[in-house]
């Protein structure tokens, strides 16, 4: 009989122990719990004593407790099972402790009087939860198509036996030939008498079940009723075979340059994925062997081409794609350093070469040129450092430089120029001079005069620069101006007269010596005047004091003669 079949069964000859016409009581209990027994009988005025007994499957009895009415003694038999497990109260309620699976029998509580024995019987059933059930000897993976074992669920420890079912993604998977197959096996310990409960899932996956969760659970009876515990989820690796192979390009194929390294990966949709795979080259008909990548090194512009991979054991199964090598070729010319002499002319040219468009950019002493330098006579100021940078913008770190150094050489060239100061004392006179490489500059006088500034210069700019030197000449006189770099000495003078000026300037200076003698003179006339002034008023305060004295002397005489009077 099957599991289901066996709890439904052993369910209804409980049941039918309850009803009243039968005359049974039943107690239901938990295992481990206390079964409580009330004495299903009127307690008659002629009681003498009440008991309790349980019968064996053979119908005889066994007696367990004794309660006399008169001495309120309680006496429990001798039966191993029921040692200090019994407990008779005085209305004859009879309690056993930590109930068992073998406590599930018939009891009678018997009521004896002088003539007459009264009996109630009472079915006592004892259930037992399961324990949560588990998932066990899982499958390490899953292959499609095949029916491969799943795993087991166990339950242990149930009392009466349990039922166990299994669900997939929370619903019920029933039995279907080829596709689910579900055994289920129980056993009972014969200490204990409970059940433990195996159900073994034998199951056909797809990839439909990839990150789905199985469960299982069991359902049991308990006093309340019925139950059910459930198991945790079990997702199962599923196998599948590769249906579709891509490959890739490491770095993007759409920045691959000359020099770089090209990683081609394979990759197969299945699981486990595939380890090996077939690499196909441009023009090389024969794959290569390799695990799931390949790498080319330092790929030159041929290299670009279609890269194919197939599976090893499935050529069939192929795919592709278009690499393009990106390059780019500059040529500058002239380039390097170039020496030109001042008014030639120089052609430039930038040639650009390129997997695509190429900008190109030109500078000039690190300040970029708004278009490209054409030279038909060349002047200093073209001198400097060119550099004709190209690049590709899609591609990053493509790019390309020449340089050009030119140098403007160019003999000396000498031009003099006079400038008379305002006052008319000193005349100013400058060499402008041209040349590179940069000429020395010596300054020569003839004649005489005094040199007040000499050589001071100007910074030397584009091929040019001056020197000045700033005289006061006494008499006509010239001045020479030579110039000298590694290619010529260039020589130019330039006359100076005396200053015209100079007797008009001796008069006014000796007019203004004339008007400082005559005040110096004017100042020793008033000093002396003044002397002569204060000199006379000291002479005269000295007899205007004297005659003072004389007066006063003479008011003394004639004080002290009156005193002599009196």
């Amino acid at each position: 009989m099957a599991p289901r079949g066996r709890l439904l069964c052993w369910l209804l000859l409980s049941a039918a122990a309850l009803r009243p016409g039968l005359g049974l009581y039943t107690v239901n209990s938990a295992y481990g719990d206390t079964i409580i027994m009330p004495c299903q009988l009127d307690v008659p005025q002629n009681l003498m004593f009440g008991k309790w007994k349980y019968e064996k499957p053979d119908g005889s009895p066994v007696f367990i407790a004794f309660r006399s009415s008169t001495k309120k003694s309680v006496q429990y038999d001798d039966v191993p099972e029921y040692k200090d497990r019994l407990s008779l109260s005085e209305n004859y309620t009879l309690s056993i402790s930590n109930a068992k699976i073998s406590d599930q029998k018939r009891f009678v509580c018997m009521l004896v009087t002088e003539d007459n024995v009264f009996e109630a019987p009472t079915i006592v059933n004892v259930f037992k939860q399961p324990s949560k059930p588990e998932i066990v000897s899982k499958a390490p993976y899953l292959e499609t198509e095949q029916l491969k074992k799943l795993g087991d669920c166990i339950s242990k420890d149930s009392y009466p036996v349990g039922n166990i079912t299994w669900y997939r993604s929370g619903r019920l998977l029933q039995p279907l030939e080829g596709v689910v197959v579900i055994n289920f096996k129980q056993e009972m310990d014969p200490v204990t008498q409970l059940y433990t409960m195996t159900s073994s899932l034998d199951y056909k996956t797809t990839k439909a079940d990839i990150q789905v969760p199985f469960t299982c659970t069991v359902t049991y009876y308990g006093p309340s009723g019925q139950k059910t515990l459930h198991s945790e989820q079990a997702v199962f690796d599923i196998y599948y075979p590769t249906e579709q192979v891509t490959i890739q390009v490491l770095p993007p194929k759409n920045a691959i340059k000359e020099g770089d390294n090209i990683t081609l990966k394979c990759l197969g949709n299945g699981n486990p994925p595939p380890e090996e795979f077939l690499f196909y080259l441009p023009g090389q008909p024969e794959g290569i062997r390799s695990s799931n990548t390949y790498t080319l090194t330092d790929v030159r512009r041929n290299a670009t081409g279609e890269y194919k991979c197939s599976l090893v054991d499935k050529k069939s199964m192929i795919a592709s794609t278009a690499i393009t090598v990106h390059y780019l070729d500059l040529s500058l010319k002239p380039s390097g350093e170039v020496t030109k002499q001042i008014g030639d002319a120089l052609p430039v040219s930038c040639t650009t070469s390129a997997s695509r468009n190429a900008t190109v950019v030109w500078m000039k002493d690190n300040i970029r040129l708004r278009s490209s330098p054409s030279f038909s006579s060349l002047h200093y100021q073209d001198a400097g450092n060119y550099v004709c940078e190209t690049a590709l913008q899609e591609v990053e770190g493509l790019k390309k430089r020449e340089s050009l150094t030119l140098i403007v050489e160019g003999k000396p060239q000498i031009k003099m120029t006079k400038k008379t100061d305002p006052s008319g004392l000193s005349k100013t006179i400058i060499c402008h001079v041209e040349g590179f490489p940069k000429p020395a500059i010596q300054w020569t006088i003839t004649g005489s005069g005094s040199v007040i500034n000499q050589t001071e210069e100007s910074p030397y700019i584009n091929g040019r620069y001056y020197s000045k030197i700033i005289i006061s000449p006494e008499e006509n006189v010239t001045l020479t101006c030579t110039a000298e770099n590694q290619l010529e000495r260039t020589v130019n003078s330039l006359n100076v007269s005396a200053n015209e000026n100079r007797e008009k300037v001796n008069d006014q200076a000796k007019l203004i010596v004339g008007i400082v003698v005559g005040l110096l003179l004017a100042a020793l006339v008033a000093g002396v005047v003044y002397w002569l002034y204060m000199k006379k008023s000291k002479t005269a305060s000295k007899h205007v004091n004297k005659d003072l004295g004389n007066i006063e002397e003479n008011k003394k005489l004639e004080e002290n003669n009156h005193k002599t009077e009196a």
